[in-house]
């Protein structure tokens, strides 16, 4: 098996045992911690069997197979998107080795490591996929997850507006629930890039007979922009 073909597997199996494994973390730690209130990264921190970590560093390294798969494939990702993908990835990478501390306690150096680095990782992924869009759309065979691809980068944006209210003048009301939701909408951005990438590699589609026109209309002026 290449490592063309092979790439896209490792990508869909490394954010699917991601997913699991995040959501098996909750249930490892202490269970008065409330997952409304308390962020990944503090969950992390009390999970005594490192399981959280684990599926953080699996994920960035997934998403690095990921990147392999679209530039082997030659997907429009060259430049801009392709570094934020990178510095996705390697952000996850070193926010799982370097912790944070337990909830409460006052920040060492590595805790702020670790909080520069997750804000690094949560700013990037929207960004490389609001840069994506136009380029998806103008593709003849990434054109169908175009739309898709613009949403949820648009929740992701929306996500880091939330985010960065609730962590500054929102006292961490909630700063759990909407953490959470922006990783999934992150997620799910790299999920539709991976499972098409899967498609497209192991099952091209023919050609449509009457192609459809790619330059659909986009909701979202800034997302649609070609950086």
């Amino acid at each position: 098996m290449t490592p063309a073909r092979l790439y896209p597997l490792i990508a869909c199996a490394s954010i699917v045992f991601s997913v699991v494994a995040i959501l098996v973390g909750h249930f490892g730690p202490d269970p008065y911690l409330d997952p409304m209130n308390v962020t990944i990264s503090e969950y992390a921190v009390t999970d005594r069997g490192g399981v959280t970590e684990v599926a953080m560093a699996v994920l960035g390294i997934g998403s690095l197979a990921l990147l392999a798969a679209l530039r082997r494939m030659g997907a429009p990702i060259r430049g801009l998107p392709e570094k934020l993908l990178i510095v996705w990835s390697a952000a996850l990478v070193v926010a799982a080795v370097i912790p944070t501390v337990p909830l409460g306690l006052d920040l060492d150096l590595a805790a702020q490591v670790h909080r520069y680095v997750s804000i690094a990782a949560f700013v990037s992924l929207p960004a490389a996929g609001a840069l994506l869009v136009p380029r998806l759309t103008a593709d003849v065979h990434w054109k169908p997850v175009a739309r898709a691809v613009e949403w949820v980068a648009l929740a992701g944006g929306f996500g880091l507006l939330a985010i960065t209210y609730v962590a500054l003048p929102g006292e961490r009301v909630m700063i759990g629930l909407v953490e959470r939701l922006l990783l999934g909408a992150e997620v799910s951005l790299l999920g539709l890039l991976a499972a098409w990438a899967l498609w497209l590699t192991w099952a091209p589609p023919r050609a449509p007979k009457h192609p459809v026109d790619a330059n659909f209309p986009t909701y979202h002026r800034f997302i649609a922009s070609r950086s």
